[in-house]
This record gives C-alpha cells, sequence and structure tokens, in this order.
C-alpha cells in the first residue's frame, strides 16, 4: 500500500505543486488549506506523514504540531516555513517537528525530505515491533540505551526525547569515539545531505547537551572535534 500524505499549505500554487509532485511519486495524497483542516483529517484516520505550512489562516503549523504530540502522536511531521531564523527553527522542533523546509525549496529536495521520514518511521515500527525479546543495553558510563524500546536513562533518571534526538544520540552510542562530520550525521540520521542544512544537526547536538551534561557549555559526553564535526566519548572501562 502506498504511503498516505497530508498536506496542509494555504496558496493553492504551492499546495497544488506539491500534491501533484507526491502523487507522481506514488504516494497517496490528502490536500487542506488551513489547520483546522488538517487537525480535523487525522480525527478520522491518520496520515502516514503530514506536510505542514507554518503561517495558515485558524490554526498554523506549529499549534497544529503541538495539538497532534500532545494527543500521543508520533506521526513525522515535515514544517513548510517562509521563516528562516534559527528561533523558528527551533521552535519547531520544540513542538515536536521531525524536519523542516525554508522556502523557496526544490521538489526534489521535498521528495528526498519525505522519502527520508518516511523510512526512519518504517524503521522505528519494526523496531517497536521486536522489542519483545530480551532487550540489549548501550553503555556509556552513566548512560543506558534500550535501542529496540527507545528508552534513554542517565545517571539513574529517566530521559524523553524527539524521534530524532534518539536517533541522533543512538547514533553516537553505537560509534563511540567516532568522529563525524555534520554532513554525515545528516546523511545517517536524516537520511539526506543537503548544503546549507548542516545547522539542523547543531540545533539537535545542542538539545542532547541540554538534556544531559551537567553544563552544556563544557560538555563531557557529546564532544566537539574543532574542524572535524562531534563524537561522543570514548566508553570507559566497567
Amino acid at each position: 500500500m502506498p504511503s498516505t500524505i497530508l498536506v496542509a499549505e494555504d496558496q493553492a500554487d504551492i499546495r497544488d505543486l506539491i500534491v501533484m509532485n507526491l502523487r507522481n511519486a506514488g504516494y497517496t495524497v490528502t490536500a487542506v488549506a488551513d489547520g483546522l483542516a488538517a487537525l480535523a483529517s487525522q480525527n478520522e484516520t491518520a496520515s502516514d506523514l503530514l506536510v505542514l505550512d507554518l503561517m495558515m489562516p485558524g490554526m498554523d503549523g506549529l499549534e497544529v504540531c503541538k495539538s497532534l504530540r500532545a494527543r500521543g502522536r508520533s506521526t513525522p511531521i515535515l514544517m513548510l516555513t517562509a521563516k528562516s531564523t534559527e528561533l523558528d527553527r527551533v521552535l519547531g522542533l520544540e513542538l515536536g517537528a521531525d524536519d523542516y523546509l525554508t522556502k523557496p525549496f526544490s521538489l526534489a529536495e521535498l521528495l528526498a525530505r519525505v522519502k527520508a521520514l518516511l523510512r526512519r518511521a518504517d524503521l522505528l515500527r519494526a523496531a517497536q515491533a521486536g522489542a519483545q525479546g530480551p532487550a540489549s543495553v548501550l553503555r556509556n558510563g552513566d548512560l543506558e540505551i534500550l535501542p529496540a524500546k527507545r528508552q534513554v536513562r542517565y545517571r539513574g533518571a529517566a530521559l524523553d526525547f524527539t524521534a530524532l534526538e534518539f536517533d541522533l544520540l543512538l547514533h553516537f552510542a553505537q560509534h563511540p569515539g567516532h568522529v563525524f562530520s555534520r554532513g554525515q550525521l545528516l546523511n545517517a540520521v536524516w537520511g539526506y545531505t543537503h548544503d546549507g542544512y548542516e545547522h539542523t544537526v547543531t540545533t539537535h547536538i545542542n538539545r542532547l547537551r541540554a538534556k544531559l551534561e551537567a553544563d552544556p557549555m563544557r560538555p563531557e559526553l557529546i564532544l566537539t572535534v574543532r574542524g572535524a564535526g562531534y563524537k561522543m566519548r570514548d566508553a570507559p572501562p566497567r
């Protein structure tokens, strides 16, 4: 069955162009013109992915995202925004968006993001389906990660992470001591590489540090390697 996608965009020309290209790529697409209609559509049948414009009448994309996450919905959300400030990006991620595109964007890039988000959702479902056997644990000092259950404990306390934050942390934990560039992390975790979007990685690194580090300005777990990228410290001997 083809994946189902909801597109919520109030500009008809942009909405029609997105819908046409997604349908040509083989997806089943429904389109609405405002946030209230987007939210109502998810009350009936949840889509596999949402493409939400940030600025819409009635209810904007951020409010739709916040409302769905408050209901416990983990549907992947790709946010479209004409704004390009770091604050807008961070706010969208804070409220639970999985990724964002700043207008104007290429349709090839949109399709790449959609494909990557749907692939990640499939991997998550597969991991959850296989979480019934003995749970494997990744450890790095006081950090414990249960990949199949997507759970994290640090210094004995359970921590909550967004889907992308968890995937990024897991990638580091699976390769302690290995240095990754931002481009490599984009490709490995987000599923695409695109010039100009490396700051997405920086934003997520900062969010991981805010949750894990006693002093995020002096990190001890997720380290910056000047001129090269980032790494998780080598796992200390038990």
